[in-house]
């Protein structure tokens, strides 16, 4: 994954650029909308520093880019280089990357769900003989794993080896930002309360 205290430095370097872009755009913010734009901006700076291969960043990048306001911040937190030239080709690479994962997840999920299908019809017929606990099992792990790919973005089109993969690097990174979070938050609320910053 990486040398944690870089990805740490990374993240919050794009959590605070997002943060001034979402403030920039706006003002007046109710405590909502606040909560909304850290959020976002935290999700997209967490998605932006993993590797290109990572499924979970690029479905996380998409679900925001529906907004043409996420747009703006998207594109100022993926366009770290001042270079015009390299900000569109950040984005196109991202966009190549995003569109050529979810055609292959999407054909070879039509695929799997046919297989799927099949192999209930079969399980459904055995179920009415006998219910045994190879089958409880088989349907509680789909049940779990059913729940997985709705946590994980982007889990709905992976299989079960890559939906496990994905959620290490989510949990992860998500673990990070959170470090990160409670560190800003620890140091705000020491230099509020120290007597001697508000001399």
């Amino acid at each position: 994954m990486g040398n944690p205290n870089s990805l740490k430095q990374e993240f919050l370097k794009k959590w605070i650029k997002g943060l001034q872009i979402c403030s920039a755009t706006k003002k007046k913010m109710s405590i909502m909308e606040r909560k909304k734009a850290i959020k976002l901006s935290a999700d997209i700076a967490m998605a932006s520093t993993r590797k290109s291969t990572i499924y979970w960043s690029h479905a996380l990048m998409k679900n925001a880019s529906k907004d043409d306001t996420n747009k703006i911040i998207i594109k100022n937190i993926l366009g770290s280089n001042d270079d015009d030239d390299d900000n569109n080709n950040n984005n196109n690479n991202f966009k190549k990357a995003s569109m050529g994962i979810y055609n292959s997840m999407s054909q070879n999920g039509i695929i799997r769900s046919k297989k799927i299908i099949k192999k209930s019809c079969k399980i459904s017929r055995r179920a009415r003989k006998i219910t045994s606990p190879n089958i409880i099992a088989k349907k509680m792990m789909k049940k779990r794993t059913k729940v997985l790919k709705s946590l994980v973005p982007g889990g709905e089109y992976m299989d079960d080896a890559s939906l496990i993969k994905e959620t290490l690097d989510y949990i992860i990174s998500l673990r990070l930002q959170v470090d990160v979070m409670r560190h800003l938050a620890n140091n705000g609320s020491c230099e509020i309360n120290d007597p001697k910053t508000n001399l």
